[in-house]
This record gives C-alpha cells, sequence and structure tokens, in this order.
C-alpha cells in the first residue's frame, strides 16, 4: 500500500453537502493542511448544474451511487431506489435543489434531548452564514454567504390555483417558510445562482480549491480509518482500485462526511458498531457501538397523479419541437422549465386537527411519471406528493461483506408503526380535500393514482404501501447524543475513540421538517467551528 509522504491535520471522507463546507472553513486556516476525498468524479458532466438535470443525473451510475433498498415489508414487500450523489458536492449536486431549513422546534428537540449548542438559537447563525439570499438579509436570513438561495423562475397557472386551494383550506400562502412560521403554502426557494445549480461543491468548494494547504483526491473510495489503538492515525482508500493510506498530524483528525449511509459503513468496516454484525464478517471490533448504522429515518412521498385540462410539462417534454423552445429558453433567458427545481410549490400543514406544528410536506410538479427521472405519461399530468415530517418508523444501514466495494443492505422499515399508518391515510385523505376545492377542481379531469375506486381507510394505506417512495431524505444512522444508540456526541466525536467525528446527516437525532440538504449544510458549517475550536 502506498502511503503518502504528507501528512494532515484534517482528512475529511466525503465531498458532498457537508463536506465541501469543512474543506472550506478548515483550509481558510493556512496553518492547517486539509484533504478532501469523493468516491466520485468530478462535477463536470453538464447536468449537475442545470436545475433540471436531476433527470439525468438521478439514476446515473456517473453521478448517482444507485444504491437499492432490500425488499421492505412496509412497502408490500417492494425494493425501491435509492439515490446518492457520488460526485464533487454530493447529493447537493443531483437533488430538486429545494431549499428547507425545518421548524424552530426540531432543533429544539435537539436540544432537549441533551445535545448542547444545537437548539435553533444556537444553529440559526449557521444558516445566515452560509446564505446568500436573494430577498436579502434580515432576522433569519444573509445575505454574502457561499450558498445561493433563490426563488422560483418558473411558474404557472396552476401551481397558483394549488396556493389558492390551500388557502381554501385554511393555509395561509407564505412568503418566507424559513423564517418564523413554516405552515402554509408557497413556492419553493432553491439553491441556484443565475439560473444554475449552486452545489456546495461550486459555492464552496470552487473559491477554495486552489488553496496550497487543501488537497482534493477524487476517485478516492474509503476503505477504512486507521488506529493505533483508540487513537486515529489517518486513513485508507483505493483510487481506481490503487491502495493508499494517508496520515494524521498529531493531533489531527479525521471527519466522515459520506452520508447517512457511507458514514456508518465506513464505521462499521473500521470496526465501530455492532458487535455481533462486525465479527459475522470477520471485523475485529475496535469498538461496539450498536447504534452504527441503526435510527435510520427517512421521508417516504406518497405520489398522487392527477390528469388536468391545462397544458403540462408532460406535453412539452414529449414533443420534440416544444423541447427545443423550453432549451432556447434556457440558453438566452436562463428561465422556463430547465430553470425549475424537482418541485415548484410547497404545502406545510398538519394532517388532523391535534397536531401542534405541520407533520405533512407537499411537492407539487406540473409533470407527472411513474417515478421522477422516467418517461412522462402521455397525459396532461401533475403530481402531488404528500410525505409524512416526522416519522416514527426507524430502519437500519448493515454492512453485507467486508469489501468496502460491496454496498450495505439497507432496511427503510417504512410505515411500521400505527401512528406513520395513520399519518399516511390521513394524508391522502387531505389531498383529495386539496383537489375538490374550488380554486383546484376545475382544472382536474381524473385522479391516476391511487384512483378513485381507492376510498376504504386500509385501501388507502395499501396504495401507499403500493405507491410511495423515498423523497431522499436518509439521515440519522449515526446519530448525536449520550444515550446508549448514540454515535456521537454534541461536539459530534465518536464516543469511544479519538481523533474522530462525523459531520453529515447522519448525526441527526431525529429527522427534520423538510428536505434536509440545507440542515446538513448547517451540520458542516458548525462541526466547522466546533473542529476550529478544539471543542
Amino acid at each position: 500500500m502506498t502511503q503518502s509522504d504528507q501528512k494532515y491535520d484534517f482528512i475529511i471522507a466525503g465531498a458532498g453537502s457537508a463536506g465541501c463546507v469543512l474543506a472550506n472553513r478548515l483550509s481558510a486556516d493556512t496553518s492547517k493542511r486539509v484533504l478532501l476525498l469523493e468516491a466520485g468524479g468530478k462535477d463536470w458532466y453538464p447536468w449537475i448544474h442545470i436545475p433540471v438535470g436531476y433527470f439525468k443525473t438521478l439514476h446515473n451510475p456517473l453521478t448517482d451511487w444507485s444504491y437499492k433498498t432490500e425488499p421492505d415489508p412496509g412497502l408490500g414487500g417492494r425494493s425501491i431506489d435509492w439515490p446518492r450523489g457520488k460526485t464533487l458536492g454530493g447529493s447537493s449536486s443531483i437533488n430538486g435543489l429545494l431549499y428547507v431549513r425545518g421548524q424552530r422546534e426540531d432543533y429544539d428537540h435537539w436540544r432537549q434531548l441533551g445535545n448542547a449548542g444545537w437548539s435553533y438559537e444556537d444553529v440559526l447563525p449557521y444558516f445566515i452564514k452560509s446564505e446568500d439570499q436573494q430577498n436579502g438579509a434580515d432576522d433569519f436570513h444573509g445575505t454574502g454567504g457561499e450558498l445561493s438561495v433563490q426563488n422560483m423562475r418558473a411558474k404557472r397557472d396552476i401551481c397558483e390555483a394549488l396556493i389558492d386551494a390551500a388557502g381554501e383550506l385554511g393555509l395561509p400562502r407564505h412568503n418566507d417558510y424559513n423564517g418564523a412560521t413554516q405552515e402554509g403554502a408557497a413556492y419553493f426557494q432553491q439553491t441556484a445562482k443565475n439560473g444554475f445549480r449552486c452545489s456546495t461543491a461550486r459555492g464552496f468548494l470552487n473559491p477554495a480549491k486552489h488553496r496550497q494547504n487543501l488537497d482534493i483526491v477524487t476517485h478516492a473510495l474509503v476503505e477504512k480509518v486507521l488506529f493505533d489503538g483508540t487513537r486515529t492515525t489517518g486513513i485508507a482508500i483505493s483510487v481506481k482500485g490503487a491502495p493508499r493510506q494517508y496520515t494524521l498530524n498529531p493531533g489531527g483528525e479525521v471527519i466522515l462526511s459520506a452520508g447517512a449511509i457511507g458514514s456508518p459503513q465506513i464505521l462499521q468496516l473500521s470496526g465501530i458498531g455492532p458487535g455481533a454484525l462486525l465479527q459475522a464478517h470477520g471485523i475485529p471490533v475496535l469498538k461496539g457501538l450498536p447504534g452504527v448504522g441503526a435510527n435510520l429515518q427517512d421521508h417516504l412521498q406518497i405520489r398522487t397523479v392527477y390528469e388536468v385540462n391545462v397544458p403540462t410539462l408532460n406535453r412539452e417534454i414529449n414533443v420534440l419541437w416544444r423541447r427545443m423552445m423550453i432549451g432556447m429558453q434556457y440558453v438566452f433567458q436562463r428561465s422556463g422549465p430547465m430553470s425549475m427545481g424537482a418541485s415548484q410549490v410547497c404545502i406545510f400543514a398538519k394532517s388532523n386537527p391535534d397536531v401542534e406544528t405541520p407533520d405533512i410536506q407537499y411537492h407539487f410538479q406540473p409533470l407527472s411519471a411513474d417515478k421522477p427521472g422516467m418517461e412522462m405519461h402521455p397525459f396532461p399530468g401533475v403530481t402531488l406528493s404528500v410525505c409524512q415530517l416526522r416519522p416514527e418508523s426507524k430502519g437500519r444501514i448493515e454492512i453485507t461483506s467486508p469489501d468496502p466495494k460491496a454496498y450495505p443492505a439497507i432496511h427503510p422499515n417504512y410505515l411500521s408503526t400505527p401512528k406513520d399508518q395513520q399519518v399516511a391515510i390521513d394524508s391522502l385523505k387531505f389531498t383529495r380535500r386539496l383537489v375538490e376545492t374550488e380554486a383546484l377542481k376545475k382544472f382536474v379531469v381524473r385522479e391516476h393514482l391511487p384512483g378513485p375506486g381507492v376510498q376504504t381507510d386500509p385501501q388507502l394505506l395499501e396504495s401507499a404501501r403500493n405507491i410511495a417512495q423515498t423523497i431522499y431524505h436518509p439521515t440519522s444512522t449515526c446519530k448525536m447524543g449520550s444515550d446508549a444508540m448514540s454515535v456521537v456526541d454534541d461536539c459530534l466525536r465518536v464516543h469511544g475513540v479519538q481523533g474522530l467525528r462525523v459531520a453529515d446527516a447522519s448525526i441527526m437525532p431525529t429527522i427534520t421538517s423538510g428536505n434536509t440538504n440545507a440542515p446538513t449544510i448547517m451540520i458542516g458549517e458548525k462541526a466547522s467551528d466546533l473542529i476550529a475550536n478544539r471543542e
């Protein structure tokens, strides 16, 4: 194995949503040498940078790990796709560009669980620090940061009708769901700049990549973290199959930012995790932590589809000359359908009156397909996708081999609790109430999914099991805390070893109430401060 002569103060495994932030912030101290490792390649693929390009990057092995879950009982035994970014920028380079922070109560709950420094008032400054908000600075937003957050550039009459429909059900039109309150209907804010995607690679890594104290290695598959006793000494990787080792300076740290799948996999391969699992694969147990890979949480979207009587992107994308017009509109104006994120309108609502804060979220798209990235339906369709924001169901990630190239087993365990099942039923009923409003029903021809024959609660639940998909928000597999199932403390240090931290969505004690990219970037910001301050 080749060992690099260069030693580093910080080795970051994963150049994704948090990893690029860490690389930027930690390399700002020119006295520290920083190494950033990414298993994918450079973000040269043109479709990464075009907002609607997620149709080309999802399920594409060039940019997507293309994970699949194990057959899940909660989904009728189905195995579903789990896309994760495999390029500089990670999932921020292939996601839907939707900027959602979650609710104040999410972070206050983290603090109530015993995680000092993670209340809403504690983390808000980090959201503000990153942000370059098109609408200007205020008590909740910042300008001049590396992450450009801009307004939706493409709007349609049917989007306005949906917002009006929400109003008929008592949900106000919202100008800023990332501000004081979340409940209501609004156009999504996007991580975009002048019509292009603003991934963390573009926003944070590009300005820093030429620093003399920052090295970036792509196609670098992490094999394991190296230890002397319980002290981290470096990392072992393979670059296009060639083994290599990198060593830390005394007092240096390895930071895992490989995501909710990658980070627990690396820990398990390194001998940190559930003892019986590691022993079953012949891996010596360095530190038995049963929570590594456990506590997996995700947002499950139930994608309802309606045929409508107005043109949608189905017709525009399925006809060659219309696609050409869309392309010209984007090339010359940086607007139109190609400037859109994955969804246009969001609604944050309560599935029933007894809920204190919104517990369901809608993603509305003026298009329809069997699943994202697939061929559009032949009729003009729209998609009203709804997800439960705070599911009780928890799954797990488990290695299947000591070979780091072998994908881990993903057991989401969706819809496994009575509460989650009831919210799924209530969500579908809420969707139908939206469609039956005066504002929206004049546009609707028929319900395509789940279909008018699905009426009773058991039928609704069964339909949810059959049509639901991930909305790409896996979290919590290396959760922060001090209980027996926690993996890191509130400074993100892995329990029981020295010089090793985790900083990505896997450390969330509980999933946030909304899309998870913005909170993951915040985690990268806060982790940078914790590390720089030696906390």
